[in-house]
This record gives C-alpha cells, structure tokens and sequence, in this order.
C-alpha cells in the first residue's frame, strides 16, 4: 500500500503537488469554511482521471496527528493488491427508507471476496441506525462496515459527501475492499460516564423521542441543562444520552441532532425505541483521551497486522468539550499505534463501527471510533 498526505488551507492548494504514484482512491475531509472545495475537486479530477474521490464535510479535520479547521486534509492511496468499488446513493428528508437505502448498497457491494465496506453519509438527512442495520443485513462474519456521519461544524445547518462529481448534500457513498490480502482493524470507545437516574421512553418513533416517564421530552431534557437550554441543539453536544434497549446489553451513546418546539420532540441520529431506557451523560477530558486510546488498543487487537493506514471519526461533542486540548486524543492514539502509520478522519455527527471484534457494527454518538488497514 502506497500512501500520501497533503493538508490544503486558503492560502496553500494543491499547487505542483507531486503524488509519486498513481492513485486507486483520494479520502477528502473537508471543512464547510474552506473556499477551494469545488476548484480542488476539479483540480484533482483533471490531474487523476483514474482515481476515485470520496470524502465529506466536517466538524474538523485530522490530518497525521493534528486537527485543524477550514482546511481540507487529503490522502492519496494506491493499493498493491486489494480492489475497490465506490457506490453512491440519494437520501431522503428526514432519513425515511434509511433501512432500505443501507439493504440496497450492501446488495450492490456484495461479492465472495468483499473484505470491508466504509461508508461516509451526510449528517443530517438519515437516521443513522436505521441505515446501518441495512448495510450490515448481508455481510458475512468477516466482513465488517464502519464509516461516519458528515458534520457541518455545530452549526446542524448543511452537510455533504464529496464524490468524483462534485459535493453533495442527500448523499451517501460507500466503498467495497475486495481481497484476502487487506486486514482491517477496528475499535470505538467513548470515556463519557452516565449520571442522574434511568429515563423510561414512553413515546418515540424510529429516531424521534416525544415522552420520557410520560413527560414531554424536550421539556424534561431543557429542564436538565438549565440557563444551557437556550442555545440548543448545539449545547446537546455537552450532554448526551446513554440509551439501551435490551437488559444486558451493552448502551450506545445517543446525540440530539435537533428539537422540535411545536410537539416537544428531540431528533437523533439513531433511533430511540419505545420501551428503552435512557440517562444523561456528561464528559471528563481526561477519560475522554483515554478512550481514544482505548479505541486504538482495540483496533490493534482486532488487526492482523500492524496498521498503515487509520481513519479516525470522532464526535463534534468531544471536540466541543475539549476545545484546544483535542489534539491530545489524536496524540493518545499516536502513542498506541506505530510511528509509521498514516492518519486521517474528521470530527462527525456520528461514528459507524463495532465496539470490538465480539460485537455487531453499529452507529456510535460521542466515539472515537477507529478503522485501519494494511496489506
């Protein structure tokens, strides 16, 4: 696997950029703020006609181990044996038919040799969970799917995917790996604790909560974030909730993506089922980075292989509540990972992925949340 990395601003393009291979596939993270999207896209469309583009908007990019903003941080990959295969499809408001979208991408990427699917979706027009459960319906054993949900900073405004067309938003694109020869690790941890008591969901569809405890869930949830309430959604971030749906199993981390005054309703990337319970969480920065290293220690048990390659989808939360201290989650996973290996990924509205090698793949709020690869 041959790989190359360049971080593009307002000020520094693609230039004379010289990649020193031809490559199979550019990853693209961009920030919504970054001016040149289109003329870069275009640029690297006329200079590598072979090669395909995918990527979306973020929240934040990292490129190597730093994070930055209103830039676009661009990886070149040529890989030696493994091949690929980039789909994409529409989207529909409000993420109805998400099941459907994810069963019909899967059946498209489906073939006896299918090693690894990643996705990239915008943020705003899918229920996550829902779209994932479809991705996942066909996939046998040792074939896992993860990816990310496109952010547009904390604004919840605008999202897109970026393909060799263009940048656009009621998009979802998915790459197929195919090949033995590529191993790929996986591993998403959180560090956020859960405190308060256990909520009961008296009223939800799919990813729309109305009632906790019989009680109007917007009004309830406002009640908890006190003068914070005010600038909802974007002070959700802070305080996520932890929800399960069976007895024993493991909670999932939900993330209010938008509130609804009129019928008191909270929207999440993923569902929220009737009958599951449900308590408020809140962030310690330095169990936020030990997490991320978590992650990283079990993409590592979960690999053949000593990565060269890792995308790191983390959650806009994390990045809200750590401000200027973030880098030091990319720098907790640096010291797990090998020197020579290769970063890149974003900051997300939602991160896709197994917990660890024992669980099912599933959509993630407030993760680090690791996908590598190596040949």
């Amino acid at each position: 696997m041959e790989i190359f990395q360049h971080n593009l601003t307002d000020k520094v393009g693609l230039g004379d950029m010289d990649i020193p291979f031809d490559p199979d596939i550019f990853f693209l993270f961009v920030s919504p703020k970054f001016q040149a999207c289109e003329n870069t896209i275009s640029a690297l469309r006329e200079r590598y006609p072979q090669s395909e583009l995918v990527g979306c908007s973020t929240a934040g990019e990292i490129s190597g181990y730093h994070v930055n903003d209103e830039s676009l941080s661009l990886t070149a990959v040529k890989f030696d044996k493994t091949k690929i295969k980039v789909i994409t499809a529409s989207l529909t408001d409000k993420g109805k038919n998400s099941y459907d979208i994810g069963l019909d991408v899967s059946k498209q990427l489906q073939n006896n040799d299918l090693r690894h699917i990643l996705f990239l979706s915008d943020g705003l027009h899918v229920n996550g969970g829902e779209l994932v459960r479809g991705l996942r319906e066909l996939n046998q054993p040792n074939t896992a799917v993860t990816g990310a949900l496109a952010a547009d900073g904390t604004d919840f405004g605008n999202t897109f995917v970026i393909t060799s067309d263009g940048c656009q938003s009621k998009m979802l694109v998915a790459i197929g790996f195919y090949g033995a020869d590529l191993k790929v690790g996986y591993g998403s941890h959180s560090g956020w604790d859960s405190f308060g008591i256990e909520r009961h969901v008296t009223k939800s569809e799919d990813n729309v909560l109305y009632e906790l405890d019989g009680q109007p869930a917007l009004s309830l949830y406002k009640s908890f974030l006190g003068k914070q309430a005010k600038d909802l959604p974007g002070s959700a971030l802070l305080f996520p909730l932890s929800m399960r749906d069976e007895e024993n199993k493991r909670p999932v981390i939900r993330t209010i993506l938008g509130i609804d005054e009129d019928d008191q309703s909270l929207t999440f990337a993923g569902n929220i089922p009737q009958g599951s319970y449900v308590r408020l969480m809140k962030a310690n920065i330095d169990r936020l980075i030990e997490g991320a290293a978590e992650s990283a220690r079990i993409t590592q048990e979960t690999s053949d292989e000593e990565p060269q390659l890792a995308f790191l989808f983390s959650c806009v939360g994390r990045k809200v509540i750590m401000k200027q201290l973030v880098e030091e989650e990319v720098e907790a996973v640096r010291e797990v990972f090998d020197d020579g290996i290769y970063t890149t990924g974003f900051y997300s509205y939602g991160e896709i992925g197994p917990f660890d090698k024992d669980s099912p793949c599933d959509l993630h709020n407030q993760t680090m949340s690791i996908t590598s690869f190596a040949e």
